[in-house]
């Protein structure tokens, strides 16, 4: 598989925007918001009319993407190209969102979230800072646990949490391979193992909710101070750790099993072994939300249509991320399967819990791991 490259690359030319820290999307529309090209789509977006006319009015639409670069870029300027609306986007993980918007607190510099694990936007959604909006595409959503009761925000895809590691460096260092969670706090792999930063990864909240809801309260907290002594680099990003395990610089990673396929099929990493937990994992929803207080609304409005729609969510496997799409009328990435991976062999995870307490669980974790040490202030990968 690791000869194979299944990725359209989506060139995207950018400007910086002053003081905002935000690329432009550059579509082929023009600057007036009209677009012809609107209404070739709209039965595969379905937004009604007077939306697309509020929004192009508007003309701007203010993005923070959690998923990977390459896909939020394409999403980006697909959007333009459909409605000539100018886009502003950033990339930044789910913790430096949620950060951000709890700071901006009701006044918000961007208008949508796109991409990455909902247990941060379940923070802020409590916190009463997403803006509840009924999309109409939302019908296609396949299953309740991939929205938010109430419409806070809808899912996209979904991707497994697992085990990566470097078959060449397990071989050369005489290990045995992980099979398990349970393994990785065994001490023949101290210093061998990246993982995220509980502060500002949306994939690390995610393990830590796992781990608690996996082995109880107690016994999941334990269970991380006991991995933390195998911990070598916590990444601010959760995909950081999968994008060094080719490489060699890390052995053994924990993040999203679709990144490393990434990095199989799209980086030629052959060396790249993903284990699925034999004893059950969970997975994550990445989802969007408009952000309370946005400035341009009826844009957000139309942006979660698009990113529930076959426009949006089938460019992620042109463009190298590889999670299972949750929407019925969109073309699943045939590849995820071929590694053998299944939406639907995961644990019941508790979402309701994990809205609830993940703050909670973040402080104790740190607290357990006594304030946590440099690792945690990582502004790399």
């Amino acid at each position: 598989m690791s000869s194979i490259s299944r990725r359209n690359f989506i060139a995207a030319s950018a400007a910086a925007v002053a003081g905002l820290g935000l690329v432009a999307c550059s579509g082929d529309t023009d600057s007036n918001g009209d677009s012809s090209a609107a209404t070739a789509t709209d039965n595969r977006v379905g937004a009604s009319e007077d939306l697309v006319k509020a929004a192009q009015e508007e003309g701007t639409l203010v993005v923070y993407g959690s998923c990977e670069e390459d896909y939020l870029a394409a999403a980006c300027k697909h959007f333009e190209e459909l409605y000539g609306i100018k886009v502003e986007q950033q990339r930044l993980s789910t913790g430096e969102v949620q950060a951000k918007i709890e700071e901006e607190n009701g006044n918000p510099s961007g208008d949508v979230w796109f991409g990455g694990t909902t247990d941060p936007y379940n923070v802020v959604t409590r916190e009463g800072l997403l803006e509840p909006y009924a999309a109409a595409n939302a019908s296609h959503i396949t299953d309740p646990k991939y929205q938010d009761a109430d419409g806070n925000w809808y899912g996209i895809y979904t991707g497994l949490l697992g085990i990566m590691y470097n078959k060449d460096e397990v071989e050369r260092l005489g290990v045995k391979p992980p099979e398990d969670f349970a393994d990785l706090t065994d001490p023949q792999y101290e210093g061998l193992i990246w993982s995220s930063n509980y502060n500002t990864a949306g994939t690390a909240k995610l393990i830590i909710n796992t781990m608690i809801q996996k082995y109880g309260h107690d016994e999941g907290i334990q269970y991380l101070v006991d991995l933390d002594k195998n911990v070598e680099v916590y990444t601010k990003s959760g995909s950081g750790p999968s994008k060094n395990i080719g490489t060699g610089e890390c052995t053994i990673g924990l993040g999203f099993l679709h990144d490393g396929i990434f990095q199989i099929v799209d980086q030629g990493y052959g060396n790249i072994e993903l284990v699925v937990p034999s004893s059950g994992t969970s997975c994550e929803v990445g989802a969007t939300a408009i952000f309370k207080g946005a400035k341009h609304p009826n844009a957000a409005k139309l942006w979660i249509e698009y990113a529930l729609s076959p426009e949006c969510v089938e460019l992620a496997a042109q463009n190298g991320s590889y999670q299972f799409l949750v929407i019925d009328n969109a073309q699943q990435p045939e590849i995820a399967t071929e590694f053998g991976l299944d939406p639907n062999n995961v644990m019941d995870y508790d979402f309701e819990d994990a809205k609830n307490n993940t703050d909670t669980y973040v402080a104790e974790v740190m607290e357990a791991l006594g304030g946590g040490d440099d690792r945690f202030e990582t502004e790399d990968a």
